[in-house]
């Protein structure tokens, strides 16, 4: 993987075949766990006592990995390399009392989860997943990967102004997806996935749900030279992150540890147990220092020389609405990832760390590119900062250069996932 050939694409189809298995956060976590324990990760309990073993370890939390690799002579104060990435997606979530209905049609009920563009959810065939927690205090993973839901959009001869005036859409009221005919009775959604998985009438005591696109992924144009697909922002990323640890895993020696820490709730603040501004990355890491004899000298000293690339998808630039960006930084597909810079500190990119992302690309032989907003476009952030500014870290904004961010169907360059992930197992060599 160190030595990338353009329009090599079998990365490509492996993100596509990722996107599909992975409609909610829960199901990224769980297949990106089966990679890393197929190149010989293991899996860590958080209330288990952590060893100085080495090898690859890796522990899930809800939404969110973080997996690391120790390699033979790590001394407590060995640095990390990080690679940050988010598993969430901009999406419509199950309320926890989701029969509704309206006018004889029955409804699910949900909310609008982080910055989704809301026409891109109307008249497509919808599926639900998520987990579920039983009574016992399991969880199971449930996907509905078939035609379930669907939010109609109201026609044309009923709104005569849309197509002049624009669409205008509540998200109370015009969001709420349809899956049937007839009156709504208090319990039937989860007594209808109760039997999809087989489980006992009664045994489902909470659910975190979700409405994903059952459209798979596709290449797009003439040379099939583009990808349109959901959830690129940002199981992209971790879908790199994954591979690039695994390839790390099998290098020669190395004098820092790399991890993958792909975070839930970034779309709505990353404040939460599983997010970029919860305790779990540094409790991990002073946990792996702690383990191997570490004191805090050890571990002051360990994240003094960590450094992470936080990786995310970014604007490419959009041939429709060409003002909208910066005159000077065009990201382009296929023209390689991109360093998004921002002084205001919307993303953690500084001068030295544009050196280590460069100097990694060329490592790789991979081409890069510059992003910024147009000064009169608020900029959007990522979980860059949160990660620097919460552990002290030095930190680099990366990411793919994609078009129709937070639609239901995302789009990139074919070449860009393989590119990014040989980007990231340069980084992680180090």
């Amino acid at each position: 993987m160190s030595s990338p050939a353009r329009f090599d694409r079998g990365h490509t189809d492996d993100l596509m075949t990722f996107l599909t298995a992975s409609p909610s956060p829960y199901h990224a976590v769980a297949n990106a766990a089966e990679r890393l324990e197929k190149a010989g990760f293991r899996q860590l309990s958080e209330t288990d006592a952590w060893d100085a073993g080495t090898g690859g370890k890796f522990v899930l939390r809800g939404g969110a990995l973080i997996a690391w690799f120790v390699p033979e002579g790590a001394a407590a104060h060995t640095p990390f390399r990080i690679v940050g990435a988010h598993t969430d997606s901009p999406n419509l979530r199950v309320k926890p009392l989701p029969d509704t209905g309206s006018q004889g049609w029955r409804q699910i009920a949900v909310e609008i989860y982080g910055g989704t563009l809301l026409n891109t959810w109307l008249d497509r065939d919808l599926g639900l997943a998520g987990r579920l927690t039983l009574r016992d205090g399991t969880e199971r993973l449930v996907n509905v990967d078939r035609a379930l839901l669907r939010v109609p959009q109201l026609a044309v001869h009923l709104d005569r102004s849309v197509n002049s005036d624009g669409l205008k859409l509540d998200k109370q009221r015009h969001m709420q997806p349809i899956w049937g005919l007839g009156e709504a009775h208090e319990g039937d959604l989860i007594a209808f996935l109760e039997e999809e998985e087989g489980l006992d009438q009664g045994s489902v005591a909470g659910w975190d749900l979700m409405v994903h696109s059952i459209e798979p992924p596709s290449y797009l144009g003439r040379d099939r030279e583009l990808v349109a697909g959901p959830r690129m922002d940002n199981l992209l990323s971790v879908h790199a992150g994954v591979a690039a640890l695994a390839a790390v895993s099998t290098a020669g020696k190395l004098d820092h540890i790399p991890v993958l820490a792909a975070f839930d709730h970034e779309e709505n603040g990353s404040q939460s147990d599983t997010g970029a501004d919860g305790p779990l990355l540094g409790n991990v890491l002073e946990r792996s220092v702690f383990a191997r004899g570490g004191s805090y000298e050890d571990r002051a000293r360990a994240f003094a020389g960590t450094i992470c690339l936080s990786s995310d998808t970014g604007h490419a630039v959009h041939p429709n609405y060409g003002e909208r960006h910066d005159p000077t930084h065009h990201p382009r597909a296929n023209g390689g990832p991109i360093l998004k810079v921002n002084v205001n500190q919307r993303y953690a990119t500084d001068g030295s760390g544009r050196a280590v992302f460069a100097a990694a690309c060329e490592r790789a032989g991979v081409p890069w590119q510059n992003f910024v907003s147009n000064n009169s476009m608020p900029c959007g952030t990522t979980i860059g900062p949160i990660t620097a500014a919460r552990h002290g870290i030095q930190t680099v904004d990366i990411g793919v250069a994609i078009l129709s961010m937070h639609s239901a169907r995302e789009l990139c360059g074919a070449d860009d996932p393989y590119l990014l992930a040989n980007a990231l197992v340069a980084f992680l060599e180090g």
